[in-house]
């Protein structure tokens, strides 16, 4: 299990390399060129000053998230094929500073949803919270301007100049359904596996965030089905998965423990999260512990344990403890906290292997 830890950038985040080298067990940082427009291509300069910066610290640089693929792919139009060129120049260019992993998604206009950046806890601190029967009657540009206000840091999937198309964007996705999004797909993916592959890369798709179509748009990696479906479209090894538990899990069905033991195999990359699931459907995020939320994380990370996982996993979404103001989900202190608790996780496995002798 390699930890890593996801990084915006040194003025675009509020935690510091300094800080993220004091977590005991982190080897490398999650990173990406988030300035960068989406469909432009990432430039061999540009990426060796983020990669030489974050390599000062001791740390490697194996995986980005995220590589956004543009609208235009998803919704097959006919400047698509440019945009897949201008992706695999990048890859290539990534292929160069020695990155193993890149994590991307497929989903139509936002990458995550939550209905509240901020969400009270009884414990004193906030969440991301997701509202079910907000977000059925909600109007996306009320979601927008939720989003907007939360941060003055840039949040990936709402970038600004998406943002002001959206409505442009909706009645272009009137045209797409789960059917034509899955065609859309599999074309980006023949275009691109081959070229990860020569670069030894492997293109992990993140699953839907949540899990189920929201505001009338498709969402199609969201199950057990769809990696099954990814599978058939391509058995390339470059043709991956990255497994986040509170994403996909934040649908009941989806038995996180499970997935973990048919797909981790096709997973080199994971994000361990927990969140507290509600009967009519809100979810909101906790602590990784896995006695706060719904989500087996103990159990996810013994069957990583059980499969002698190398793979990358990071903490993922933690809530805002002790006062820390910071970009929603991306604190410093719980998803150090996370950290701890997955390292005690796999250590304390590790032990009853050998017996119990440390």
């Amino acid at each position: 299990m390699n930890i890593t830890f996801r990084w915006y950038g040194k003025d675009n985040d509020t935690v510091t390399l300094e800080q993220v080298k004091q977590i005991p067990g982190v080897k490398g940082i999650v990173w990406a060129l988030h300035q960068k427009p989406v469909g432009e291509v990432w430039e061999k300069e540009e990426i060796k000053k983020e990669v030489d910066y974050i390599q000062s610290f001791g740390f490697h640089t194996d995986v980005v998230e995220s590589v956004n693929v543009h609208e235009s792919i998803k919704l097959g139009n006919q400047d698509r094929m440019m945009y897949i060129e201008k992706y695999k120049e990048t890859i290539r260019n990534l292929s160069e500073v020695g990155v193993k992993v890149i994590c991307y998604n497929f989903m139509p206009i936002f990458d995550w949803t939550r209905t509240e950046m901020f969400h009270p806890l009884e414990d004193g601190s906030t969440a991301l919270f997701y509202e079910k029967a907000k977000v059925d009657t909600l109007d996306p540009q009320e979601l927008i301007r939720t989003v907007a206000e939360a941060s003055d840091l840039t949040l990936p999937g709402w970038e600004e100049e998406k943002m002001e198309r959206i409505s442009e964007l909706f009645e272009a996705y009137k045209q797409v359904d789960e059917q034509q999004l899955w065609v859309n797909l599999e074309i980006f993916l023949r275009e691109i596996l081959p070229v990860a592959e020569a670069c030894g890369i492997k293109m992990a798709i993140h699953p839907d965030d949540p899990p189920w179509s929201i505001f009338g748009l498709p969402r199609i990696i969201t199950g057990e089905s769809s990696y099954e479906k990814l599978i058939s479209i391509s058995n390339s090894p470059s043709n991956a998965f990255t497994m986040c538990t509170g994403s996909m899990g934040a649908n009941p069905e989806n038995d996180m423990v499970q997935v973990a033991r048919k797909y981790a195999y096709r997973s080199p990359f994971s994000h361990i999260r927990n969140v507290k699931i509600y009967e009519n459907g809100d979810f909101v995020e906790t602590s990784h512990y896995t006695q706060d939320g719904s989500i087996n994380v103990q159990g996810v990370v013994a069957e990583l344990n059980k499969q002698h996982y190398t793979g990358y996993v990071r903490p993922d979404h933690g809530r805002h403890i002790w006062g820390e103001v910071c970009r929603p989900g991306y604190g410093l202190y719980d998803r150090a906290l996370g950290i701890m608790y997955l390292l005690g996780l796999w250590d304390a496995y590790e032990a009853t292997k050998l017996g119990g002798r440390s």
